[in-house]
């Protein structure tokens, strides 16, 4: 089954029908939200609002490893994720999308694994995750392809047809937040290699790939970064951007359901194997 994780400004997905919400609790808290569970384009798809209903959660303080874990629990093996971003690629315009395929981690202090070996939790259930944290074990996942070729390849395939203006590869440059980056810290992160720049892509991806799960990231560029805007930057220009593209996100979904095939063809779900120490 497909989750879609919407960040700010996408709190629900309308089209959802015969919705079911499901209040979960898991063994690292409970989610950001209720999860919605309907279906769209006749398939089963899950829907969790990453900052809560009513964007309650800070970049720093949204519970990543409930949200990952919860999804795990109601069947999910696909993560889409869409959020708005900072363009640091004078390329990338205003409402363009970007399908990630790599990112820069700047966060500090986040719970970015699952994996704490003697310190690990002791959770239900018999998979291969629930295995490795009951044996305490260490693990080191492989983030050389961190971002599902399937499900990117699949997304190109709609943003073509829907002649959106988008980018098929980009470099997401996760920061801590709250607070907009300062014009030193893109100049830094350009220098790096960084595309785009936002404050919750990580650690959700790696999160995603400790549970073997397919993980793609949709961003819309909401306005240019600090010290590339010629102006000061505001959380309302990101909400505001993201309800003008609200229509474009819609036919997005519908055909990226429609389209990804039922099998995954792709080496995700091998994520942990070799991995445990």
């Amino acid at each position: 089954m497909l989750a879609v994780i919407g960040g700010s400004g996408l709190y629900r997905i309308d089209q959802l029908e015969e919705v079911q919400e499901v209040r979960i609790t898991t063994p690292f808290g409970e989610p950001s939200s209720p999860i919605l569970i309907g279906k769209l384009r006749g398939k089963r798809v899950a829907f969790l609002a990453r900052h809560g209903l009513n964007h309650q959660y800070s970049p720093s303080f949204v519970p990543y490893r409930a949200n990952l874990w919860a999804l795990k629990e109601i069947g999910a093996n696909r993560v889409l994720s869409i959020s708005a971003v900072g363009a640091i690629n004078e390329r990338f315009r205003p409402g363009d999308f970007v399908i990630i395929d790599d990112f820069l981690d700047f966060t500090k202090g986040r719970e970015d694994t699952f994996y704490q070996g003697a310190y690990s939790l002791d959770v239900p259930g018999d998979d291969k995750p629930a295995e490795l944290l009951k044996n305490k074990k260490v693990v080191h996942v492989d983030m050389s392809e961190a971002y599902c070729p399937q499900m990117r390849r699949c997304l190109m395939d709609v943003l073509e047809e829907l002649k959106l203006s988008y980018h098929p590869s980009g470099v997401y440059a996760c920061t801590e937040g709250p607070r907009f980056e300062t014009p030193a810290e893109i100049r830094a992160i350009k220098i790096l290699g960084g595309d785009v720049v936002g404050m919750t892509g990580y650690p959700e991806v790696a999160l995603a790939r400790e549970l073997a799960m397919c993980y793609a990231s949709l961003c819309v560029v909401a306005n240019p970064a600090a010290g590339i805007a010629k102006y000061r930057l505001t959380s309302d220009e990101v909400i505001s951007l993201m309800k003008s593209k609200e229509e474009e996100i819609k036919l997005i979904l519908k055909l990226f359901v429609e389209r990804l095939e039922d099998q995954r063809t792709c080496n995700c779900h091998r994520a942990l194997e070799g991995a445990e120490v």
